[in-house]
Formats: structure tokens, sequence, C-alpha cells
């Protein structure tokens, strides 16, 4: 029997630790913490757990030590909890720690030192033994442990950068979904909340964050100090953060909450934006849930590098974003970057609420979390900044949802989640922009303010505690004294997309009378029988002003539309689902389309091009609307437009003569189409033009500049050659647009010139923008230099994955097979929760029938058959583009002949 040392702890901890076995602390917030809560039996039943139950975690006191340059940690833990039934052994979460000793300690002073620790590294838990069982009650666990400091976002991590002054490195932590225990010892599931003290030792000439403000901070000498946090409300494990390095944080205050923002030093300037609109936030949002933001300090986090898996997130007054999705660099920011950055911003300070304060049970809610912080990102962004007309987007986000959710491999927004891997796959399309559709239709179905009277309530009733979704709808259906939640199940329990057929109209006496049929829209399941769900649908006659409403139920609907002129189902496009109209319904509105208003004309667009390309109608029915667009059309339909006619010209991809010709005359349509759109925005900015139009012309310079069109190209690389002499003809706002052009259609000596200045970077954000332009080469032998070199020290570790990513963009067949012949080294530059996606992302843009195979064999070979969701999508997509290409374009082809014949 080895016997292990008992545990050393600090006099500090140990005293703390002893205050916490008769009662929690309050935090000093100016708030009342909330009292610990034990699950009721019903509630511990219906919650699913990879760990015993019986035992409880209340309160965590943490002590951590780290050492950034040996990359590795120790840590002093005493947990208090809370035992339910008697026990010999206590199981909890553990994923690469060394434990030295383990004891527990009860309030009338007994004590037992563990006699043996367990480890189970497939299910990430550690078990400690007992020589006498445990009875029920309160106990004191304490730990002494140590641990890694990873080189990827997952767990506590290091970044690496440099500055003109030299090299540096920062910590950071990152849990979610399932690596706070690769830090402490802990109950890792989002059921078991509890509070968290926290103090580390850390040199003193560096800022320390976490979650709550510093209580004090003692100087220990040869360049340490130790830092105490205030403890947190009640939460989640993976809400904890910890971070340090050599920081600058401003701060400014709202709503009584002390707003900051903290970045690498030399970097704070770049985050006003952030700071300013930050405050502007946070007074929103405690308005609109009802609930004030509980704790008395809110960060925000910027991080050099990046993951392939996440880019912010929303640790509860601590949010972590990498510095691209929160600092705006005046060299070379741009007005979607701005946009991006609000948008950012706002979700992760919604999940403050959503997530937070009140957060799932279980993964299989996850979307409560992200679902409802996109729809809050979206409303908020709209009320705020109402001149970005950032309304129109939400077509965007919900054919992103319905591309995934319209292939066999779709998932429900309520899925079941059995594991880690699993709950790592779950942040996709569905959770996120299907939540956030579906929350986008409810609320129009039930009106806003009946909505946000439900939200409130919700708010209220489950503040510091866990929730299924049938809790929120609840109390949707009591504010909205219907029963909401009938259609709110049909559209989150099971998966896949409606599709409403619309009959021929028939007006008559100022009135159109049409049935609606619902069936499903798939895009690989043709002879599917389709799913049945309560369909609300929104319809109103071109110039009439008038909507109709009604619930399509078991399948069929006639509604009766004011108005005699062409008929538009989903108008304002709430509602998630396809519309399908008869012939004579679609020329109508093709007929009226420069009369729709601007959403309008982007649902119709979306529409139109989704069924063309599964075969429910004539690809050509698409292709006349974009010729029937007019230049006066809103910027984002515009933009829509170009992208999606450069869609299309990238399925025409193929390295075959044939497949060369076929695109080229796309690309002369194309073109066509999109010249009179450049001409008319120009590559100069106008005073006061709208945001939407800068963002326009961005994005036609690099479609065109895509398409090869020669105008563009020609004045890509004089403007690029210019900006040695004279920086204003690569402004801000274009140039990462002109260098793209430029780097996409680089020949070897301009390559060699983005790579020198890459290597000469000193600006985090510019030089990663730097090593993606050399990923992103049209020439295949220069890929395979992008691909050799990602894999170098020199781009970063963070940098190395993107590029191969970035690669696989325009030569899927050749990152694959790269990545795979160097799976270790790729492997060994990914973050672990994302290793499952990784592989099957860079595959997933082929078209290449050989491509399948390889990917199955990869994911047989290397993936559980439980975390094979995004190898098995992957799969669905590549043979949707094989069928789209043979059966699809044909049609295209002939459309364009008669255009020239």
């Amino acid at each position: 029997m080895h016997r292990t040392p008992t545990p050393r702890f600090r006099r500090s901890q140990l005293a703390a630790a002893v205050l916490a076995l008769t009662a929690v602390a309050a935090f000093n917030t100016g708030h009342a913490a909330p009292a610990a809560k034990y699950a009721s039996a019903s509630h511990a039943a219906s919650t699913t757990t990879q760990l015993p139950r019986g035992v409880t975690p209340l309160h965590y006191i943490l002590s951590i030590t780290p050492d950034a340059a040996a990359s590795t940690f120790k840590g002093e833990a005493a947990i208090k909890i809370a035992v339910d039934t008697p026990t010999a052994s206590i199981t909890f979460n553990a994923l690469n720690l060394a434990f030295a000793a383990a004891a527990i300690e009860g309030a009338g002073g007994s004590k037992q030192v563990a006699r043996k620790i367990d480890f189970d590294a497939d299910k990430q838990t550690a078990t400690v033994h007992f020589a006498q069982p445990v009875a029920k009650g309160e106990y004191l666990l304490r730990i002494d442990y140590s641990g890694k400091i990873g080189t990827q976002a997952t767990g506590l991590f290091s970044l690496d950068y440099d500055t003109p002054e030299g090299h540096q490195r920062a910590l950071y932590t990152q849990f979610e979904n399932s690596d706070a225990r690769s830090m402490l010892p802990s109950w890792d599931e989002p059921d078991y909340k509890a509070t968290f003290a926290l103090d580390v030792v850390v040199p003193s000439n560096q800022m320390a964050v976490g979650n709550m403000p510093i209580v004090r901070s003692e100087e220990l000498g040869n360049g340490k100090k130790h830092v105490y946090f205030a403890t947190t409300p009640r939460m989640s494990t993976y809400l904890l953060f910890f971070g340090l390095g050599d920081f600058e944080r401003a701060t400014k205050m709202a709503d009584g909450t002390e707003i900051g923002v903290i970045t690498k030093r030399g970097a704070l300037a770049q985050s006003r934006f952030a700071l300013d609109e930050s405050a502007a936030l946070l007074r929103e949002y405690n308005d609109y849930f009802g609930v004030r933001y509980p704790l008395p300090k809110l960060d925000n986090i910027a991080a050099p590098g990046r993951s392939q898996f996440f880019g912010a997130m929303e640790n509860w007054g601590a949010v972590f974003t990498f510095e691209y999705g929160l600092l705006l660099d005046p060299a070379i920011s741009t007005q979607s970057d701005k946009e991006n950055i609000y948008t950012t911003l706002s979700h992760e300070m919604a999940h403050q609420w959503f997530g937070d304060l009140v957060t799932m049970r279980w993964w299989d809610d996850l979307w409560l979390n992200e679902g409802f912080a996109s729809w809050m990102e979206s409303r908020t962004t709209e009320r705020l900044h109402p001149e970005w007309n950032t309304t129109l987007s939400k077509v965007g986000g919900r054919e992103s949802a319905m591309s995934q959710d319209a292939l066999r491999t779709t998932h429900p927004v309520v899925q079941r989640i059995a594991t880690v891997e699993q709950a790592s796959q779950a942040f996709d399309g569905i959770t996120y922009q299907k939540g956030k559709a579906v929350i986008s239709m409810l609320e129009a179905y039930v009106g806003a303010d009946t909505w946000r009277t439900a939200v409130r309530s919700y708010m209220r009733k489950h503040a510091y505690g866990n929730t299924v979704s049938d809790d929120l709808w609840r109390e949707v259906d009591a504010a909205a004294g219907k029963p909401v939640s009938a259609i709110a199940h049909d559209f989150t329990l099971q998966p896949g997309v409606p599709m409403i057929t619309v009959s021929d109209a028939v007006c008559r006496k100022g009135t159109t009378r049409v049935t609606l049929t619902q069936t499903e829209f798939s895009k690989d399941q043709p002879d599917k029988t389709p799913l049945s769900w309560k369909v609300p649908v929104i319809a109103s006659t071109v110039g009439s002003g008038k909507q109709a409403r009604v619930l399509v139920r078991n399948g069929k609907a006639t509604l009766n539309v004011p108005g005699c002129g062409a008929l538009l189902v989903n108008a304002g496009q709430s509602g998630y689902y396809r519309t399908l109209y008869a012939p004579a319904g679609t020329r109508a509105l093709a007929g009226s389309f420069a009369h729709l208003a601007p959403i309008d004309q982007l649902g119709l667009l979306a529409d139109s091009q989704s069924l063309g390309m599964a075969g429910l109608q004539d690809p050509a029915a698409f292709l006349e609307l974009v010729k029937a667009t007019p230049l006066s059309a809103d910027p984002q339909v515009l933009g829509r437009v170009a992208a999606s006619l450069n869609g299309l010209y990238e399925q025409y991809a193929g390295d075959s003569a044939e497949s060369k010709a076929r695109q080229q005359a796309f690309g002369r349509f194309a073109m066509a189409r999109l010249a009179p759109m450049m001409a008319q925005t120009g590559w100069e900015a106008r005073a006061g033009e709208a945001s939407s139009v800068a963002t326009l012309r961005g994005r036609l310079i690099a479609i065109l500049g895509d398409m090869g069109e020669p105008g563009v190209l020609q004045e890509a690389r004089r403007r690029y050659a210019a900006s040695e002499q004279d920086p204003s003809a690569m402004p801000a706002p274009l140039r990462r647009t002109i260098l793209g052009v430029v780097a996409q259609h680089a020949d070897a000596t301009t390559w060699e010139q983005l790579h020198a200045r890459a290597q000469q970077e000193k600006t985090p954000l510019v030089k990663n923008q730097l090593y993606d332009l050399l990923a992103s080469t049209d020439d295949a032998v220069l890929a395979q230099r992008a691909l050799a070199l990602a894999l170098t020290d020199e781009p970063g570790v963070t940098n190395s994955p993107a590029m191969i990513s970035r690669v696989s963009r325009t030569h899927p067949e050749l990152a694959f097979d790269f990545a795979l012949a160097h799976l270790e080294q790729v492997n060994a530059r990914i973050d672990a929760s994302s290793r499952s996606r990784y592989f099957p992302r860079l595959a997933a843009g082929s078209a290449q029938p050989e491509m399948i195979a390889k990917l199955e064999a990869y994911a047989q070979a290397n993936l559980p058959a439980s975390a094979r969701g995004d190898a098995d999508s992957s799969v669905a997509g590549i043979k949707y583009r094989i069928k789209v290409r043979t059966e699809r374009l044909p049609a295209v082809d002939a459309w364009l002949a008669k255009q020239t014949g």
C-alpha cells in the first residue's frame, strides 16, 4: 500500500478553508450573494452526468503558482463539498494533473488522508479513496497537485508574441466546454455550480486578471507577489478565468459596474471602441433582462494569436477575446472589422445573463446559451447601431443554418450529448444560427414586448441556477397566453427545414386567396418522408403594405391576403422555412423584385438559389432574379448577388479543360453583372457614404479579383506597388482586400515579398494576416510552400493550423493530404477540443469523389464513433457538391447559352 503525504497548504489558504466549512463568504459587489442551492433529487436524476452522484461541490478555494517559462504550474485546492450518502471514495474530473496528496476534513476536526488515488484517463476523472467511509455531511477536500501549461487555447495555456522591445509570453485560460479539469480538480459539469476564491503567486511586474476584482496583493520578495481575488458568485466551472502578462487596463463606469478592457502593453489605444461600446451594451442589457449585471466589474481581455475552435469566451466578469475580435488597428481595420467587433462584444456580454447567470443543465441545451446570445447580438446591434442596417444580416445567418440543416447529417437544436467530444462538436451552425432563427420567429409570433416579459421572468426565476429548454417555454407560454411551446418543440426537438409550397394565387375583390402546403426541404434526401411542423407564416402582396398571418398545422392552411399584387410568403423573413412558389408566382415576384423590401429581396434570392441547386425548381429562376436586381438596390442586396455569383463560379472549379472553359463562360456573365456595381461603388470612399457601401466595395474587389477580372487585378497590383512610396495607395479599409487579391494571384517573386513582410512584422494582428495571405495563393506550388512553412516555428503555433485551413479553401485535397501526412505535427498545433473537427473541415470544400474515401478512412482510424459528426457532415457536403456539379450546373450552362445565343 502506497502512502501519500499530508497536503501542504499556505496558512492563508488553510484559514480560508476552515471558514469555508461553516459558510461561503458573500462577495463584495453591493449585491447579496445567492445562498448555495442543493439540486432536488428529481433535478439531479434528470440531469446528465459523467460523474457518480452523491457528492456536490459548494465552494472552491484555489491557489495557483504558474511557471510560464517552464510551462508548468503548482496548484492547491480546498473544496467544500456536501456528501449525500456515506462513501469511501470521491470521484471528480481531472485531466493531465499530478496529485501529490489529498485529504478530507470535517467540521468537527475529523481528518482522513487519502490512502490511494486512481486516475481514469479515458473518463478524465480521479478517484480519491479513504480507509473509512465518509459520513453524510459537509467536508473540506484538500488536494496538492501540479499540471502543465499548454500552447493551444485549452485549459491554462500560453501565447507568445513579439513586440518592438522583444519576445513576450502571456497566460490565459479557456475551459469551455470541459477543460477546467486540466487546471483544477473539479466537478467539471455545468450543473455543478459553486463559488470560487482564487489566489495566485505571480511575477510582481505582471498583471493578474480573474473573474472578480483583486481584494489584496502582497509582495513576497524575489520579484513575486501574492494576489487574492474576491469570491465569485455561484457559477459553472467552465466560466472560471485567470490571465497573466504584461498588460494594460482602461476602465469606465456604467450603471455602477466598472467596465474594463485589458490588452498587451502598447495596444490599449486600439481598445477604445470596445470600451465605449461595452458601457452602452451593459446599460442596454440591464434594462432588457430586468436583472442587473451582478458582478462589480466586467473586463474584456484581448489576446494575441487565435484558435481553430473559438474566437471569444464569456467567462463571467472576464471575457476572453482574441485581438482580431476586440481591437481596431487604424493601419488595417475596416468597417466590417468594427461591426464584427461589436457583434463579438454584444454576443459575449449577452452571455453574462444567458449562460453565466442562468446556465443550461447539460450540453444538450447548449443552444440556451449560444442561440440566445446570437439572437441578442443581432437585436441589440439593430437597436444601438441602426445606421449599419444589420437587420438584413439575419437572412445570411438563417441560410448558414439551413445549409447544414438540410443534409441528412443534421441534428436537432436540442440534441443528445453523451461525451466530451460530442459537446465540443455541438458548437455549430444549428446551435448558433438555427437557434437564433427560431427565437426570431417565435418573437415575431408573440410580439417583442411579450417575448421580453417572458425572458425577464425566466431570468428572475432561474438566476444562479441551471435550466432546460422547457423552463423557458413555460415562461413564454405564460406571457403569450397561448401554447408557443408546441411550435418551439417542433423546431428544436426535431431536425430539418420545413418547406411551404404556395399554390397558384387567386385574387377576387381585392383579396388574394392561397393554399399553403408544408413539406420538407432536403438537399440530399429527395424521397424523404417529410416531418411535420407547426409553422407561423406571414404573407403580403407587393404594394399593399398589409400582412396576413396563419399557423400552418397538420401540413396545410388557407390564407387570405389583402391586395392583388405578387404574393410574397415569409414577408419580413422571420420564418425558418423555405418557400416554393408555383411557376406563375415565381415569375410575378421576379417582375416585382425591384419593389420588394431589401430583406425580402435577400430572402427570395436565398430561397431561389437553394431550391434551384437542390433540384426543386429551375436554377435559371435564381439567375433571372440576379438580372432583375437593380443597381439602386441596397448595398447588402448587391453584396448578396455578388457572393452568390462567386459561389456558383467556384462550383465550376476543376483542372480539366472542359471545367475551365465552363467556369470562364460563367465568369464572363458574372463579371459583366458585377462590373456596373463596381463602377458605381468605385475604389475611393466618398464622404458620408453608408457603412454598407464601404463593405460592398471590399467585397466586390475581392470577388472580382477571385474571378480574375483584368481591371481589378491591374488596379490592385498598381496600388500594391505604389504603396512602397505612397501608403495612401492602400488605405486601411482596403489594405487587406488589395493584398488578398495580390496574394491570390502572386507569382514566386511577389510571394517572397509578402513572406519577407511577414517575417519582419512585429504587430500580431498584422502578422497573422500576412501569414494568412501566404496561404491564400491559387498557385499549387506556392500553396505547397505555405503548407511546409506552416509546420515551422516561424509563423507561431497558433498561425500554423490557420495557414493549413486557409490553403484548404482553395486546395482542399492538397491541404488534407499534407495534414494527414504530418498528423502528429498538426495535432500538436491544434486545440485538443477541436481535433475531431479540424481534419474534416480541411476536406469539406472538396468536390472530388476520392476525398470521400480518404475522409472516411481518416475518421475510422482516428476518431471514436461518437466523435464523427463533423466527418459525416463533410462527407455529406462533398457528395452534395458533386451532385450540384453533375446535375445542376448543366441547366445553368443552358441558361447562359440562351443569354448569349
